[in-house]
């Protein structure tokens, strides 16, 4: 049984941390991008070292008070929101904002949880190097929140997710002890592997204060087009098409739909849109060439075949960096259309490559039994990942159909379990997802989930009611 914060632990925080660690309630550390959770917390603690992060922990475990981890809030799970009722601390990392080294030559950076993902893109391409992670929210988001929900986004089709991009972690377990993992090997094999337990899992084991990153060589010539293709089977064969072509060098392989287009002529039409009509599917596609070859004309010749073979109708290849950007403004504005139109339920499902286009129809067919919805189907189908958005029909409001939601959600979460899916691919499972791990998770995993959270934090504090149930 967890504990408030009394005006005891207050004091004897206040005897140990500087005056500036003592934060204001604000309303950003309660609310979550969607609208969909708020929150409260007994204090609100922004530390700047990993020692006064240890000190809090320690005291905090003592007293059997809870801690929420928050980073840049950006996540859409409700991880990152302090449970209602006031009892728990809210332990920011935004002021813990050093990179700590770059070792260019090694392909290794090293960040404070607190440092905003485009800050660490930013210092990787002055070293001459490039940090892969791309995400809408980088300008706002914070590493350590995305090691601890072990993020995705548009690049994991060719380096992989968070987890994959991270050596080593400095980490605060809950009773205070200072974890100095903070790796540049690429070969470490000492026993268990601690840095990919505690990414991904959401601050429900500790706290992640500084990351070894691993950083590549920038593509030496970029290459951006956006494909028409007749349905979501054809994209998935030009994509065969393209990786048979281009090997690892195809990093980005999006899928829009036109629905995305159109909520993005009536929500952001200053947004330039690539088609004068927006076509039922289109897929962005961006390959990263060696020195001395040239994408555009190797984009040139996929279009070619693609045409040929009828996976494609249409097709714009950038001829330029302001046309490839214009092309990435697209598929990066679509989530905001979507926030601004309120969507019924949002779904970050992953399934079987094979299955996507069997997965897509079989869900549409689900949604219209249920009532006259509108479907934004988008996202990395690279990598089996897609964001299936139910939202209202035009004239109507989310609020319509709030008794709909929870229907809608099992409906689809179901048909992604019966295709051997996720039903979090790369939001994690924060508080929103707590039941469907529940029911679609393995009982085997989710007992080992289980004791190890009881092993390192036997009294439950790391973020109380996340991931796991109380």
């Amino acid at each position: 049984m967890l504990s408030p914060v009394t005006p005891e632990l207050v004091a004897s925080l206040r005897g140990r941390l500087p005056a500036d660690v003592f934060r204001t309630s604000e309303p950003r550390y309660f609310e979550e991008p969607r609208g969909r959770w708020t929150g409260e917390a007994g204090l609100v603690l922004a530390p700047t070292t990993t020692d006064q992060v240890a000190t809090i922990l320690a005291a905090c475990h003592e007293a059997h008070v809870g801690v929420v981890p928050y980073a840049g809030g950006t996540g859409l799970v409700g991880g990152q929101i302090a449970p209602m009722g006031g009892g728990a601390v809210l332990l920011s990392v935004e002021r813990m904002t050093r990179i700590r080294a770059v070792h260019a030559d090694e392909n290794v950076l090293i960040a404070e949880a607190g440092v905003i993902l485009a800050d660490i893109q930013t210092t990787a391409e002055a070293a001459g190097r490039l940090f892969p992670l791309s995400l809408a929210s980088e300008g706002s988001a914070r590493i350590g929140g995305n090691l601890a929900t072990n993020a995705g986004g548009t690049a994991v089709l060719r380096y992989g997710n968070m987890r994959d991009l991270c050596l080593g972690l400095e980490a605060v377990l809950p009773d205070g002890q200072v974890w100095h993992g903070l790796s540049r090997l690429r070969k470490d094999n000492t026993g268990y592997d601690l840095r990919g337990l505690l990414v991904g899992s959401e601050g429900t084991l500790g706290v992640i204060t500084a990351a070894s990153l691993k950083l590549y060589p920038r593509p030496a010539a970029t290459g951006t087009a956006l494909f028409v293709v007749p349905d979501p089977a054809a994209a998935l064969r030009l994509l065969t098409l393209a990786r048979d072509r281009f090997g690892e060098a195809v990093s980005t392989f999006e899928l829009i739909s036109g629905q995305g287009l159109r909520f993005l002529a009536e929500k952001l039409p200053d947004i330039r849109q690539p088609f004068a009509t927006p076509p039922d599917w289109s897929v962005l596609v961006e390959v990263g060439l060696a020195r001395g070859l040239d994408p555009a004309g190797a984009l040139e010749d996929l279009f070619a075949e693609a045409l040929e073979a009828g996976l494609t109708e249409d097709g714009l290849i950038a001829q330029n960096r302001a046309q490839a950007d214009d092309f990435w403004a697209v598929r990066e504005q679509i989530p905001e259309a979507n926030r601004r139109i309120g969507s019924v339920s949002s779904h970050d499902i992953s399934v079987p490559l094979s299955a996507i286009p069997d997965f897509i129809a079989e869900a549409s067919i689900a949604v219209a039994r249920i009532g006259d919805f509108r479907i934004n189907c988008f996202g990395h189908v690279g990598d089996g990942n897609l964001h299936f958005n139910i939202f209202p029909a035009p004239g109507r409001s989310r609020a319509d159909h709030e008794n709909q939601r929870p229907v809608i959600k099992a409906a689809i979460h179901d048909l992604v379990h019966a295709f051997e899916g996720s039903v979090s691919a790369e939001h994690g499972i924060g508080r929103l997802k707590v039941a469907d791990l529940a029911r679609y998770g393995d009982p085997v995993k989710r007992a080992a989930m289980r004791a190890i959270k009881d092993a390192l934090d036997p009294h439950g504090i790391m973020n109380p009611g996340a991931v796991l149930t109380d």
